[in-house]
């Protein structure tokens, strides 16, 4: 009888000396208007008041051509010093803009909740 090995070696049983790490693995998006080019408040406060005043106007039902008429004779300038436009154009712009520019404020500032993908453990051999 030839000699049988009494111990087979172990990698042939499954085992061996090879090292695993493990690592926790996923995805966090976090959204955010931050990045937005934002200059500052270029806002005067003549503008504001200016608005406020058109508003009232416009609220209390009177059209843009009638607000227009009123500013030029009350001799109320546009922010660039030029007269209204006789359309209505201008006062409607006013509004416009400002309505824009409130929009554009209040998503720059909107926050966003996190959004967490699905988590898995993968492993390596080292």
């Amino acid at each position: 009888m030839q000699n049988i090995p009494s111990l087979l070696n172990k990698s042939e049983c499954g085992f061996s000396e090879t090292k695993y790490s493990h690592y926790l693995c996923f995805q966090v998006s976090n959204r955010t208007n931050r990045f937005t080019a934002y200059s500052g408040d270029r806002y005067s406060a003549r503008q504001k008041e200016l608005h406020d005043y058109i508003k009232s106007l416009h609220d209390s039902g009177q059209s843009y051509r009638r607000i227009t008429k009123l500013l030029n004779k009350n001799g109320i300038k546009t922010h660039t010093g030029k007269e209204w436009g006789e359309t209505g154009n201008s006062v409607y712009s006013v509004l416009k803009k400002y309505r824009q520019r409130e929009e554009r404020l209040e998503l720059l500032n909107k926050e966003y909740e996190l959004e967490w993908g699905t988590m898995e453990v993968k492993w390596e051999k080292n």
